[in-house]
């Protein structure tokens, strides 16, 4: 019987998965996921945390015989019993393929749809009719193949059901209205049988299914993530900290030195020393992310696109033979982003996954102010880049065009390429 720590934050749905598992199979589990023990978003940052735990995410795992697991599937499958993980080698292949479907298949379209409806990332209108089809095409393979079974392997609750209803459970709690579940009646009979199992409420609680679909908030994202009204809240407080730091009497022969060192200082924008130009960067990224790319948004690019004072690039990954199951690899390409925060205001691209997993390549169309290569404008912007090839592009060649229009609308031939999914920068 397993026994160790699971560290993480409350309600992870991916933490569910070991923790339902040991409720099957007695794991003895020691779970720490509040302060003092542990507090997201800073002890998992720590270099105690970070020596264990390189990638400092969590649900994280470590056995009271020095096993050391922070992926959730290895976790899961850690903790559980033979039964779990399959009577058989044939079985144990059904519930691994049925684990990765539920990570491949569901878990990214799943983000993408629900993250904006709970306010933890912005809408794409496009990113999200497209995860819509991609759950429908999920549940659809689920629903046929539950037709004639209880559970997904065997006759008995195995990991496979875990994984892929702890997969599910953002989906059917916020955006699988009856509506659009209807059609998946065999689906709903399987999650709403695991649900009410005593070894999964112990751990979920009571459940509740949408009852209408939720939807982006844009004033609430705005709100959470530094908007107007964190914009004028950081304002106040500044301007009431000018107010009270008492002022230095200011000495004559030393005014001109110290004006002359404040120029010297680099400025905070990197771009700041690039011409604005005409072309109005957040007006593109509303609407790309809010019209149809095609009759709309690229219409609207190829009006107002400023090639004077703004470039194109295109970027392909130098490391494809490390590249293995494509949710990594959108994580690979999400951890990016998140990096170049300093460049949002600037920069917009769109980088895909072509292939399919461990058989996959990442190349992607960026545009951005001015004509040099971003990356070394400031050590903030170049954390990344390196593992990249960049090649500026000629906007008005016609090849540039239709690169353009099929990264920006995920849809072309793509030099024979085939798309895999996508994320966009904005």
């Amino acid at each position: 019987m397993a026994a160790g720590t699971l560290y993480t934050y409350p309600e992870n749905f991916r933490a569910y998965k070991a923790l339902i598992a040991a409720k099957y199979s007695k794991a003895d589990l020691t779970v720490v996921s509040s302060p003092p023990d542990f507090k997201f978003g800073e002890t998992n940052k720590t270099d105690a945390f970070l020596k264990k735990f390189p990638l400092g995410k969590v649900p994280a795992f470590e056995s009271k015989d020095g096993v050391i697991l922070f992926e959730s599937n290895a976790i899961a499958y850690y903790v559980a019993n033979d039964a779990l993980r399959g009577a058989n080698i044939k079985d144990s292949a059904y519930v691994q393929q049925w684990i990765n479907f539920a990570d491949n298949e569901i878990l990214p379209a799943s983000c993408t749809w629900v993250f904006p409806c709970m306010g933890i990332m912005q809408y794409n209108k496009q990113n999200t009719e497209r995860a819509k089809e991609d759950i429908k095409k999920g549940l659809g393979v689920l629903n046929d193949f539950l037709k004639t079974r209880t559970y997904l392997v065997g006759e008995r609750i195995s990991l496979a059901d875990i994984c892929v209803s702890c997969n599910l459970l953002h989906l059917y709690q916020w955006v699988l209205d009856p509506e659009f579940r209807k059609p998946y009646q065999n689906v709903n009979r399987w999650f709403t049988t695991l649900i009410n199992q005593p070894e999964f409420k112990v751990v979920i609680g009571a459940f509740k299914m949408a009852e209408k679909m939720a939807q982006f908030d844009a004033k609430k994202f705005q709100e959470l993530h530094g908007g107007p009204k964190g914009g004028k809240d950081k304002q106040e407080k500044q301007a009431k900290a000018k107010k009270e730091t008492p002022k230095k009497e200011s000495k004559p022969k030393e005014a001109e030195p110290a004006a002359e060192e404040e120029q010297s200082k680099p400025a905070k924008d990197p771009f700041a020393a690039y011409p604005a130009g005409s072309f109005n960067m957040d007006e593109w990224k509303r609407t790309y992310s809010n019209n149809d790319t095609l009759t709309v948004a690229l219409p609207y690019f190829w009006e107002h696109f400023d090639k004077e004072h703004y470039s194109v690039w295109y970027s392909e990954y130098k490391y494809p033979e490390e590249l293995k199951l494509s949710f990594m690899s959108c994580n690979l390409i999400g951890g990016m982003f998140q990096r170049l925060d300093r460049m949002r205001k600037h920069g917009f691209a769109s980088v895909i996954i072509f292939g399919e997993d461990n058989n996959s390549t990442i190349s992607g169309i960026w545009i951005w102010r001015g004509h040099d290569l971003a990356f070394k404008l400031s050590e903030d912007l170049a954390i990344d880049y390196e593992s990249y090839d960049w090649k500026k592009l000629n906007y008005d060649d016609e090849e540039t065009k239709k690169l353009i229009t099929e990264y920006f609308s995920w849809e072309g031939d793509f030099g024979g390429k085939k798309f895999n999914t996508g994320k966009v920068f904005k």
